[in-house]
């Protein structure tokens, strides 16, 4: 009897495995999702600029974008230095986008260099151009744009306290290396 119940056991095990083995294809709603974002993979560089308050920062930044996890995830990693000193980091930031079949959205949350991380509205629109953004209790609605085509990325960040008026705080015109 304990050889039975060994056996069926090992059975189960190996069944579930091959069904789960199936689970790891991603279905064609989730594809076509991440499909759209597949024109911001690869490696960017160029330059930009910040402005919080009175001072303008310029820098040179760069964009390391993969997709992982079956092309599922696609993560964002982007370093911003001052373009006159290398040593001094203006800008930092790390993401990881996916979509949410049942909620019918994608999902990103955003990783800032002070250790705080937001999780952000995120839609690919008509055009194929990106806008996301999220609330900050001082500064208002934040939404950043960014257009890619073949080897350009031109992005823009902007604050509204109404929702109406926006002010651009952020531009980065990159290159794909």
């Amino acid at each position: 009897m304990k050889n039975i119940l060994i056996l069926v056991v090992a059975y189960c095990v190996c069944l579930s495995a091959l069904f789960a083995q199936a689970s790891l294809l991603p279905s064609a709603r989730v594809l076509d999702a991440m499909e759209k974002l597949r024109g911001l993979e690869g490696s960017w560089k160029g330059s930009g600029w910040l402005q919080m308050g009175p001072q303008r920062h310029e820098f040179q930044q760069t964009e390391a974008v993969r997709l992982h996890a079956n092309g599922t995830v696609v993560t964002i990693d982007g370093r911003g230095v001052n373009a006159k000193d290398s040593t001094e980091v203006i800008h930092q930031a790390f993401a990881a986008v996916s979509y949410d079949q049942q909620a019918g959205k994608y999902l990103i949350r955003a990783f800032r260099a002070d250790g705080n991380h937001v999780d952000a509205d995120f839609e690919v629109q008509s055009d194929g151009s990106i806008v996301w953004g999220f609330s900050h209790p001082m500064a208002g609605r934040i939404r950043y744009t960014i257009k890619v085509d073949s080897d350009s990325w031109f992005e823009i960040g902007e604050m509204s306290r109404d929702g109406e008026t926006w002010m651009k705080f952020l531009e980065i015109k990159l290159k794909k290396q």
